[in-house]
């Protein structure tokens, strides 16, 4: 119970953070669709334009409105996935089904990487040295859980999407 409780608070942390560097508040619904807690983080970047041969999305390359705005959403979509991910971790352990746990611990896996890569991605994409800088030190941070959600520092990601709203100017 405390873990779900962690997760609940430290989502709403990411999502708080998220909407505070949201700044395009008044997108009509369905012109971005949301991850799904399967999707690779190609699909959470997808929405804005095609991929360029290089890697990466061509339409965020150096626009750095478009990358604090995929960077909110991206965080916010993540924020959810995680915290239904260790609902799902618990459910299973609690139920003692080794085959849920395996299956919840998979998707956790797979949700934790997509996240870390599509920071990752959206660093390399950022001409802004602090961005670039803040994105790059989340993704880090996101990829040292090594797909366990239940290792999540609270207080370390809070420093970082504070970090990200400066560099994002919501700060």
């Amino acid at each position: 119970m405390r873990r779900l409780l962690c997760a609940t608070a430290l989502s709403g942390a990411l999502l708080l953070g998220a909407c505070s560097t949201d700044k395009s508040a008044g997108t009509p619904a369905g012109t971005t669709p949301a991850a799904g807690a399967g999707s690779s983080a190609a699909a959470a970047l997808a929405p804005a334009a095609s991929s360029d041969p290089a890697g990466g999305d061509a339409a965020l390359k150096g626009n750095t409105e478009a990358i604090c705005t995929q960077a909110a959403k991206t965080g916010g979509d993540s924020a959810k996935n995680f915290a239904q991910d260790l609902k799902l971790l618990i459910d299973a352990e609690s139920a003692q089904d080794q085959d849920a746990v395996a299956k919840a611990k998979e998707k956790t896996s797979r949700d934790v990487e997509n996240y870390s890569f599509a920071l990752a991605d959206m660093a390399k994409l950022a001409s802004d040295p602090e961005l670039k800088k803040a994105l790059a030190a989340m993704g880090k941070q996101v990829s040292a859980l090594k797909g366990d959600v239940r290792k999540l520092d609270a207080a370390k990601l809070e420093g970082l999407q504070e970090t990200l709203a400066k560099a994002c100017g919501t700060a």
